[in-house]
């Protein structure tokens, strides 16, 4: 369909359309002039995201990209909406309760009926790029719309505070019970620490483990010593049982030895000085054999001595190296002793420190919601209140004038388009072409066509479409 056509379709169905145009224009702007206004009040609030002075932090929930629409469901909540009806006593209201009864006809409660009634005119729009929060209501009334959009924002800020303090009320009976049992068990551990401190001897300064701890390393250290002693007096012990015993040090150092091997040697001397003058049957010669032989037993009997000597500062250090294991080992045992009570004391004492810092915690915490639950801050403020609206906010009769114009026309040209297809006539060479399929040769004007004479105005005359036959058209 070209231009033309719809032209030629819209003059020629121009009184229907102008019909339905000219309706739908009446009667919005009858309904505007008929139904009853409405008037809208609006307040606003503001969430406030700085940190809590309570909990010294800030809400990390009031970030998320759903903190406002959750702000938003809580608005529209049923929640709000009783406690708008219990502020303003709503459901005493006789009229209510009877238009509740009238509508409702005794069915659900009555404060459901006003919530759902009040929530159908509640209008809550966020604001995009802040915290602002605005809360509309209409009514017919300005005063009832103002003050219902205050009681909704009023409402509103009470429950927030509901919402905050009322777990926080939980949470303190919770931390209160905790507490009482952190406490219990604190002093249990105390009183399982002191007893055990008291049966045990042991007090806050006790040393005596570092005492006997020192005398534990000293007897270590002596018994090393003794076995190093032992070790070298049973070396010579052994020296002296064997053939070099007179080559110990006890026995080249003792005078008497000494001295008889002195005498032995100047009597060898005096031998040998005998043999060679008088020979070996000598009297001189055998008495100074006899000399010699007698020096060499007391020479025997002083080394026996010696030696002798030896072995026993050998089985004295023995005595001394396992008297000294023994007492190693008894001193060991009783630092063991002593260590093991020091460890279960310990164990205790980490129990009660443990029992402490709990008890400490659940003491913070229930100090904290202690504050949280005497808090009347909530993180929702009252920016500004509604006041009485002078124009009312519906029905706006230019906007929906202009709106029925936009709509009347929209509808007057679907009437004509839908006349003419119910009804199609030839209005133009485009349509006998369409139609009939036959080319246009002419078209001849019609009687209430305009013939055009000299000097005088144009007569009327219709238009008529000339076209040939088929055969024409095929030769």
């Amino acid at each position: 369909m070209t231009f033309l056509q719809f032209l030629s379709i819209l003059r020629a169905r121009k009184w229907a359309a102008l019909a339905v145009f000219v309706l739908v224009v009446a009667v919005t702007v009858v309904l505007s002039l008929v139904l009853p206004k409405q008037y809208r009040g609006e307040a606003s609030v503001v969430i406030d995201v700085k940190p809590d002075p309570i909990a010294l932090m800030g809400n990390p929930a009031a970030v998320l990209p759903s903190f406002m629409a959750t702000q938003v469901d809580i608005l529209t909540s049923d929640r709000v909406a009783q406690r708008v009806i219990r502020d303003l006593k709503l459901a005493d209201n006789p009229q209510l309760r009877q238009q509740w009864q009238d509508e409702a006809q005794g069915r659900g409660t009555l404060e459901q009926w006003l919530a759902d009634a009040l929530q159908r005119q509640l209008d809550v729009k966020p604001s995009r790029e802040s915290n602002v929060v605005a809360i509309g209501y209409k009514a017919p009334d300005p005063r009832f719309a103002a003050a219902l959009a205050n009681a909704f924002a009023q409402a509103y800020i009470a429950t927030t505070l509901e919402l905050r303090v009322d777990p926080a009320q939980n949470f303190r009976k919770f931390f209160d019970v905790q507490t009482k049992d952190a406490r219990e068990s604190l002093e249990r551990a105390q009183r399982k620490l002191s007893a055990y401190q008291q049966q045990k001897g042991i007090i806050a300064t006790d040393e005596r483990l570092d005492v006997e701890n020192a005398r534990l390393n000293e007897l270590s250290s002596q018994l090393t010593q003794l076995q190093a002693i032992a070790a070298e007096s049973a070396s010579r012990q052994g020296q002296a049982q064997g053939a070099q015993a007179d080559r110990l040090q006890e026995v080249l150092n003792n005078p008497v030895v000494g001295s008889l091997k002195a005498d032995l040697a100047r009597a060898d001397a005096r031998l040998h000085e005998l043999g060679a003058r008088y020979g070996d049957n000598h009297p001189q010669v055998i008495e100074a054999k006899a000399n010699i032989a007698e020096l060499r037993g007391k020479l025997d009997a002083e080394t026996r001595r010696v030696t002798g000597g030896v072995g026993v500062t050998n089985t004295i250090n023995r005595q001394r190296e396992a008297s000294v294991r023994r007492e190693l080992d008894a001193q060991r045992a009783k630092v063991l002793r002593m260590k093991a009570v020091r460890d279960e004391g310990n164990v205790l004492q980490r129990e009660v420190e443990n029992a402490q810092r709990v008890f400490d915690n659940l003491v913070a915490r229930l100090n904290q919601s202690a504050l949280e639950s005497q808090s009347n801050q909530s993180y929702a403020n009252m920016l500004s209140v509604a006041q009485p609206p002078v124009e009312p906010a519906s029905p706006k009769l230019l906007l929906n004038t202009a709106l029925a114009v936009f709509l009347g026309l929209l509808l007057a040209v679907g009437v004509a388009l839908l006349l003419e297809l119910a009804d199609r006539r030839v209005r133009a060479p485009e349509d006998a072409v369409a139609a009939l399929g036959l080319p246009v040769l002419g078209t001849l004007p019609g009687p209430r066509a305009k013939r055009f004479i000299p000097g005088n105005r144009a007569l009327p005359t219709p238009p008529r479409v000339v076209s040939l036959p088929a055969p024409y058209r095929e030769a």
